[in-house]
């Protein structure tokens, strides 16, 4: 049996929401709230005590740590749709763009995220909620990053964070206008890790991710968003992000 603990299709709880469902595997989603904090209570600690997700429990055995999951998926379930290639040197490079995202590219997409979304979140509420909620927060970097969002972050790190998701863009338009997907001709856990993170950037970064400047990522991005898993999973879960269109909410 199989329970995926999620925010749902966002983000690195994407990564094995929509590799659940492209593998066709049946599995019950928990939608875990950020908004009430539902990750830094008692009850998801006991199950991640980092008080992050995705977690995935698979009859009792708890995996985290989002591509982590994808790959378990492979190894648990050789029989169901792969997405991981054969070929050894093919999954070396399916592996170098796993690797990339969760390196580099997720975490500058990240720090202009929390800019946007946490740091209103967060001064909400007033100096003695907040210090209650950071109590709840296992990860003293976490509670670091809470603070530094409530507080909104030096311009010098958004510019520079700007930066590097200029360079991600670029890496990414400049691998699609050689290859239909980003470990070569299949469709693998490179596409589906790094869509987790570049779905939506037509809207939240469309300055940088447009039809003109990037015709390739847009087209790629629009390609997952149309695979009937990722219908299904956006037209399913429960998400944290308000919705934008049916088939590209980030």
């Amino acid at each position: 049996m199989l329970t995926l603990y999620s925010f749902g299709p966002a983000a690195n709880s994407m990564k094995p929401l929509l590799a659940l469902y492209e593998k066709g595997l049946e599995f019950t989603p928990r939608f875990v709230d950020p908004t009430r904090f539902e990750h830094h209570e008692d009850w998801f600690k006991a199950i991640n005590p980092r008080g992050q997700v995705p977690a995935l429990d698979h009859d009792g055995h708890i995996i985290t740590e989002s591509t982590v999951i994808c790959e378990y998926l492979e190894d648990a379930f050789p029989d169901a749709v792969r997405l991981r290639p054969a070929d050894p040197v093919r999954i070396a490079e399916m592996r170098v763009w796993t690797k990339w995202v969760d390196e580099y590219f997720c975490w500058c997409v990240s720090t202009i995220g929390w800019e946007r979304m946490i740091g209103p979140m967060a001064r909400k509420l007033s100096d003695e909620e907040f210090e209650e909620k950071l109590k709840h927060i296992p990860i003293p970097e976490q509670q670091a990053k809470w603070r530094s969002a409530r507080a909104g972050f030096p311009k010098e790190v958004l510019d520079e964070e700007m930066r590097k998701i200029r360079v991600s863009v670029d890496r990414l338009e400049r691998r699609l206008s050689q290859s239909l997907w980003l470990a070569g001709e299949d469709y693998t856990l490179a596409d589906i890790c790094n869509f987790a993170i570049a779905n939506g950037m037509q809207f939240g970064y469309a300055d940088i991710v447009n039809k003109e400047a990037t015709p390739h990522l847009v087209a790629w991005i629009e390609r997952i968003a149309a695979r009937p898993a990722a219908q299904a999973m956006f037209a399913k879960s429960k998400s944290e992000m308000p919705a934008r269109t049916t088939a590209t909410a980030a």
